[in-house]
């Protein structure tokens, strides 16, 4: 398999980048930082009206006959310009979900909305006594007559605040093993019993703890069978851990910034910091984690497309993707010294406070998708046979 890039590719960057000189305004990137907020409406309202959120999806549920090269290439330089897209990354995920275990009427249903640009959706899996560990939900959802009722509380329920609905993961049999007895739930935000209340990470970004109170939704909200939830979640995850959309996308640009740094500052000797071959050997790893990175993301992409569900490699690609990303942060603010810990706004902040913004940033992502330590078990429990190190719940 070989990825590197052709010249195609190549046309659509340059495509993308005259796209979003005329659409993308760089005040949404300070808006995003300063609200908390990683979803912009008007961005994203340009997106569907263009077609590049329906770019490579089945024309029958609403897809466009925009290239899905240059949709990716689009979603790059947002990224390149620090613009998060969160809600229709996970809007991307539960479609996709959809379209494997939904029903057709759902898929004919959510799917065009999403495309169009009408429906967001946010993750309701973690809750307070249970993050990494979602199979112990403790939410509920009881059956009554054709509807179902769903009481009980998430946390961390990123772009809510934007969102039309939480894909929201209850416990349907409390009789039944852990990991069984569960459901996946669509749930209007705008719902009789719903509640949402910001809380604000170290990160800087805005999340949410979401309330369920007597939450009413009909049985069509049932995505795949009852009870059968776990099975329906591990297919999202398989979305949120690497398989195309946005939300595989990182900012492109850190090692360069950081090599332009490191070329014009000066030591007291007057040698450039970039002279140093410490300095440059760290810069170097940095740019092959990256390299690695995209091929991972190219190698699970090249498994979807096959028509199969890329589990494993998934997980092996955000385990990859977000240790490295720890360790690049940390070293680029070894490296920087005292500027590093500018933040955005500060004067001679290096790449505008970008390094300070993104290390905060970076410590959670080993969390969110599945802990570090999950994912290792899954890798060797699934991927290299090994014996599985807990008991099963």
């Amino acid at each position: 398999m070989d990825f590197w890039e052709s010249d195609g590719l190549a046309a659509h960057r340059d495509a993308a980048r005259v796209w979003a000189d005329a659409n993308v305004r760089p005040e949404w990137a300070d808006e995003q930082r300063d609200g908390g907020c990683h979803q912009t409406t008007a961005l994203h309202e340009l997106l569907a009206r263009d077609g590049i959120l329906a770019a490579g999806w089945p024309a029958e549920y609403g897809g466009s006959d925009v290239d899905p090269g240059f949709a990716r290439a689009v979603f790059e330089e947002i990224a390149r310009r620090d613009l998060h897209v969160d809600g229709w990354s996970t809007t991307y995920m539960v479609m996709h979900t959809i379209m494997h275990v939904g029903t057709e009427a759902q898929k004919r249903r959510y799917v065009p909305a999403a495309l169009r640009g009408e429906l967001l959706v946010a993750l309701g899996y973690s809750e307070p006594d249970s993050g990494s560990d979602v199979a112990a939900a403790k939410t509920t959802a009881v059956r009554d007559g054709d509807a179902w009722v769903v009481d009980g509380q998430k946390m961390f329920t990123s772009t809510a605040q934007v969102c039309t609905h939480v894909f929201v993961l209850a416990r349907t049999n409390p009789d039944a093993p852990k990991h069984r007895g569960l459901s996946m739930f669509l749930v209007p935000t705008d719902a009789a019993g719903y509640e949402r209340r910001p809380i604000r990470t170290l990160g800087g970004q805005v999340t949410n703890a979401t309330f369920y109170t007597g939450v009413r939704v009909p049985g069509t909200a049932l995505v795949g069978e009852a009870d059968a939830g776990w099975s329906v979640m591990k297919v999202a995850l398989t979305y949120e851990r690497g398989v195309g959309g946005p939300g595989t996308i990182e900012r492109p640009t850190m090692a360069a910034d950081l090599a332009a740094w490191a070329r014009g500052a000066r030591r007291p000797d007057g040698t450039a910091v970039l002279d140093d071959p410490l300095v440059a050997e760290r810069i170097g790893r940095i740019a092959v984690d990256k390299e690695v990175t995209r091929l991972l993301g190219h190698w699970v992409e090249w498994h979807a497309a096959k028509g199969g569900v890329p589990g494993i490699q998934g997980t092996m690609r955000k385990l990859f993707f977000t240790e490295a990303a720890q360790r690049h942060y940390s070293d680029a603010l070894d490296i920087l010294g005292a500027e590093g810990v500018l933040a955005p706004g500060a004067p001679g902040a290096p790449a505008g406070g970008r390094f300070e913004y993104d290390f905060r940033a970076a410590v959670v992502t080993t969390i969110y998708g599945g802990a570090s330590e999950v994912l290792r078990d899954v890798i060797a429990e699934h991927h290299l046979g090994l014996p599985r190190n807990r008991p099963r719940g």
